[in-house]
C-alpha cells in the first residue's frame, strides 16, 4: 500500500505524462552521461522559492543546494559535517561550475528570526538559532541602524546576508582561485515572492539592481 501523500501520488503522476514525457530523451540522456551544470544555485529551503522554477531551468541545468536562510559558511576544514560545504566542493571541484548564484528572497523566515532576538529555540538543539548565528552580527546592526526604518529592516538584512554568504565563499581556497583565473563568477540575488522581481547584486557597488522583464 502506498503511503504518500495522495497530492504527491497525483503529481507524480501528471509529472510522467507531461513534463517527463516531454523531455524522456533528455532525462535518459543525463542518467546515460551524467550531470554537467553550468551553475550552481544557492537558495533557501523555503517552500515558495524554487530555482528551477524562477530560473525556468530544465533538467540538468541546475546544480541546486538549499539550506535555512540561503547562507554559505566560512571554510572550516575541522572534520565536522559541512553540507553546503560539500554541495559547495562536488559542484566546483567535480563539476566545474562556471557560475555560484546565492539567491536571497523576499520574507525569509530564517532572516526574521535573526532579527527576533525575543524568539525561543524550536527544540533544545536550536539549530536554527546556531545556523543563523552566522548573520547574528549583521542583525545586530541592522536592528540599531536609525538609518533603516523598521519595516525595511528584515528587507535590509536579507540583502546583507548575500553579502555575507559571497564573503564566505570567497574563503574556499577553491572558489578564490577559480575566480581569480576568470574560470568562476559568484553573483547575489534577492528574489521577492510577492511580485516575482528579481534584483541582481551589482558586482561593484553591492548594490542590488531590479532586473528588467
Amino acid at each position: 500500500m502506498l503511503h504518500l501523500p495522495e497530492n504527491l501520488i497525483d503529481g507524480y503522476r501528471n509529472f510522467m505524462s507531461g513534463r517527463y514525457d516531454d523531455a524522456r530523451d533528455r532525462y535518459r540522456m543525463l542518467a546515460e552521461q551524467g550531470q554537467k551544470p553550468q551553475t550552481l544555485v544557492i537558495a533557501c529551503c523555503d517552500s515558495r522559492v524554487a530555482p528551477e522554477m524562477i530560473f525556468d531551468a530544465g533538467p540538468g541545468e541546475l546544480f541546486v543546494v538549499r539550506n535555512v536562510a540561503n547562507m554559505v559558511p566560512p571554510y572550516e576544514p575541522d572534520g565536522q559535517f559541512h553540507a553546503t560545504s560539500a554541495a559547495l566542493e562536488f559542484a566546483v571541484q567535480a563539476l566545474r561550475v562556471r557560475d555560484i548564484i546565492v539567491m536571497g528572497h523576499g520574507r525569509c523566515g530564517g532572516i526574521r528570526a535573526a532579527l527576533d532576538q525575543s524568539a525561543a529555540p524550536l527544540s533544545p538543539g536550536d539549530f536554527i538559532g546556531k545556523w543563523m548565528g552566522l548573520v547574528a552580527p549583521a542583525a545586530e546592526q541592522v536592528q540599531t541602524d536609525t538609518s533603516i526604518s523598521p519595516s525595511d529592516r528584515q528587507t535590509a538584512l536579507e540583502r546583507i546576508s548575500i553579502r555575507n554568504s559571497i564573503a564566505n565563499l570567497r574563503t574556499f581556497p577553491c572558489v578564490a582561485e577559480l575566480e581569480r583565473r576568470g574560470k568562476i563568477q559568484v553573483h547575489g540575488t534577492w528574489f521577492d515572492i510577492s511580485n516575482g522581481e528579481l534584483w541582481i547584486m551589482n558586482p561593484h557597488s553591492l548594490e542590488f539592481e531590479l532586473m528588467q522583464r
